[in-house]
């Protein structure tokens, strides 16, 4: 009899009994639901669940339970109702108001217990869920500029520590441009940027008319570094604006140098998906330039050149938009805020955005208001909208951009890090707008060039089409194994079997996204793993005709097929590997499934069909081996 140690039989069948719990999870069905989560202000309690029930009762909508937890409630529909879904989603907007955010779902019906240990099913992709696919590009350029902002602003602040006379500071072609007095300022002024600003490369210019110049351009490695931050924080950012939608399972991730993929399963609200994550809102305040005219400046006047025109949002006595003509210099941005919320102005109860900034933020406000009490300070608001154009017949895409004078008022007195935006012209711009700024400010710009559309039907025809390529790939190679190999086909088909099954399990157990790419790598899965159990077939056989007995060949026929079997998966995995690496979206997950689907066959191919092997011949006195034609006798027909 061949030796197979318990231990082995108390791994398969352990392994095995966790694969099936894993595995059973997907076999449930999900149910649409309506997820409820409160904005800041707002709780989640049972009082909100009341109103909840109350209005979904007042309209008659159907509900099989209202599930509260600490942080979301979740209304559970019945299984099917898309049409009410979508009508309660409307209407609890309606009666909860901004207070809370109000999306479409799908709630699982695993039961608890099954939850409480990790068993959940696999979350469906865009593909087979539905939803929308947006691709955005970063706008670098923008990021830069403000940088090189800044760097002026440390190169003025180096000259003026050192007592360095300069004539200014300025943009230039490949940079900034530092005209100087003499040649000794010049020298001087090198040595000092190059240790106050290390971030800079410094060079002599060409002496412009009695001034001596420096170049200064951003060094390349803090270019890179600048790009990577800026798109590094603009995923998470976006992360945090689609989690105020409230939506399951999304997907974000670069692809390429500047650009970034979002997708949204289940999200039917496609336009309110594009206001939350193509408009890029943020708040830049200035100061107001005192010395110059605005009128003048908006006529065709000469705009000074270290300030900007800028109108205001509200109308002014004659209908039109107000001038207004602000410093260049930021004084704090939008990606130095740490929070935002609205609330009325208590003094003059108008809506209002109470701020908060970091500590760099903090620091640059007090500077600028301790010397400026009693100056105009100015409110920007910026907001890039994604456009859609029909221009001959052809779509064309572009970008709104809107910069507004929100709000001009005198400072009243000294503050640093938290103080509030007044003049906004109602509660509900108020409070979209710290909606935005609360889930962060993007590091750059970002225009949506690619945008695509699922919708359910289509997602649901895709699982029905997947699950008939598995059962059919599955089926075929049952039929081809049991015919072939006979009983031994028969066991390779159980080991086939408990392999889609473990796949199935350490997919969901880890939270792999299936997509149609997934399945397509499923169906390779099963279709590579029979090739482990021909080998091991035609090695038994092989000992047959070489005139071994029966138990003989069974594990000669094993221990001489694990060779080619290891080399042949190590292969595969090195290839499934490069594509979980180097890949992205649909690659990526392809790759995935395929190196969790080669591990699996290899111990199903392997160890699971061994041990049923020897459990099935244990005890006996064979004189021949059912696995295949010619093959029932001890030895070659």
């Amino acid at each position: 009899m061949n030796d197979f140690p318990r231990w082995k039989y108390a791994l398969v069948v352990v392994v095995l009994l966790l694969g099936v719990l894993y595995g059973v999870p997907n076999l449930f069905v999900q149910q649409p639901a309506v997820q409820i989560i409160a904005n800041r202000g707002a709780t989640v309690d049972q009082a909100l669940k009341e109103k909840v029930q109350g209005a979904l009762e007042k309209q008659k909508i159907g509900f099989d339970a209202i599930d509260l937890t600490g942080t979301h409630l979740l209304v559970r529909l019945p299984v099917g109702a898309s049409d009410e879904q979508t009508k309660a989603v409307e209407d609890l907007k309606q009666a909860l108001g901004d207070q809370y955010t109000v999306a479409p779902n799908l709630a699982s019906t695993v039961p608890a217990w099954m939850r409480a240990i990790g068993a959940r099913e696999m979350p469906k992709g865009l593909d087979l869920q539905g939803g929308v696919h947006f691709l955005m590009e970063v706008d670098d350029k923008e990021v830069l500029e403000k940088q090189l902002q800044r760097y002026a602003d440390d190169i003025r602040t180096t000259l003026r520590d050192k007592n360095i006379r300069y004539q200014s500071v300025g943009r230039g072609p490949q940079g900034l441009v530092v005209q100087l007095r003499s040649a000794e300022d010049r020298d001087a002024a090198l040595g000092a940027i190059r240790i106050g600003v290390p971030d800079l490369t410094i060079a002599e210019g060409a002496q412009v008319g009695e001034a001596y110049t420096l170049n200064a351009s951003v060094k390349p490695e803090k270019v890179r570094e600048i790009a990577l931050n800026t798109i590094r924080q603009n995923q998470a950012t976006l992360s945090n604006r689609i989690n105020a939608l409230g939506v399951a399972e999304p997907l974000i991730q670069q692809q390429g140098e500047s650009r970034i993929a979002v997708e949204l399963p289940g999200v039917q609200d496609t336009a309110e998906a594009k206001k939350i994550l193509g408009a890029t809102a943020t708040l830049e305040y200035h100061a107001v330039d005192e010395g110059g005219n605005a009128v003048e400046a908006a006529n065709g006047g000469v705009v000074p050149p270290d300030s900007k025109l800028y109108f205001r949002r509200e109308l002014g006595p004659g209908g039109q938009k107000q001038p207004v003509l602000l410093k260049k210099k930021i004084i704090v941005s939008g990606d130095e805020m740490v929070d935002a919320s609205s609330a009325p102005d208590p003094q003059t109860g108008t809506p209002a955005v109470s701020v908060r900034l970091n500590s760099v933020g903090g620091k640059k406000m007090l500077d600028f208001t301790s010397q400026n009490v009693g100056k105009p300070m100015a409110v920007v608001y910026i907001e890039r909208t994604p456009e859609t154009k029909i221009v001959d017949g052809k779509e064309v895409r572009s970008t709104k951009i809107t910069e507004e004078v929100i709000s001009v008022a005198n400072i009243r007195g000294v503050f640093s890090n938290q103080f509030s935006t007044t003049g906004l012209e109602s509660n509900k711009v108020a409070s979209d707008l710290a909606l935005m700024l609360r889930s962060g400010s993007l590091a750059a710009p970002v225009d949506i060039v690619e945008e695509r559309v699922i919708g359910p039907s289509l997602g649901k025809d895709n699982i029905e089409k997947g699950i008939k390529a598995v059962l059919l790939g599955l089926v075929a190679v049952l039929i081809f194994m049991a015919f072939y190999y006979w009983v031994f086909g028969l066991i390779a088909d159980v080991a086939l079997f408990f392999n889609l099954v473990l796949l199935l399990a350490v997919m969901s157990a880890i939270g792999v996204t299936l997509t149609m790419p997934g399945i397509a790598g499923i169906v390779l899965t099963l279709g590579m793993a029979i090739d482990a159990n021909v080998l091991i077939c035609e090695r038994i056989r092989e000992e047959l005709r070489n005139g071994s007995s029966p138990l003989a060949s069974i594990r000669a026929g094993y221990d001489k097929a694990w060779a080619t079997i290891l080399d042949a998966n190590v292969t595969h995995l090195l290839a499934a590997l490069a594509l979980m690496t180097l890949g992205s979206g649909a690659i990526r997950g392809f790759g995935v499934t395929l190196f969790i689907g080669i591990l699996t066959s290899m111990f199903t191919s392997v160890t699971v069909s061994h041990a049923i092997t020897n459990f099935v011949h244990r005890g006996r006195k064979l004189k021949g081996l059912s696995i295949g034609s010619g093959y029932t006798s001890a030895g070659a027909a």
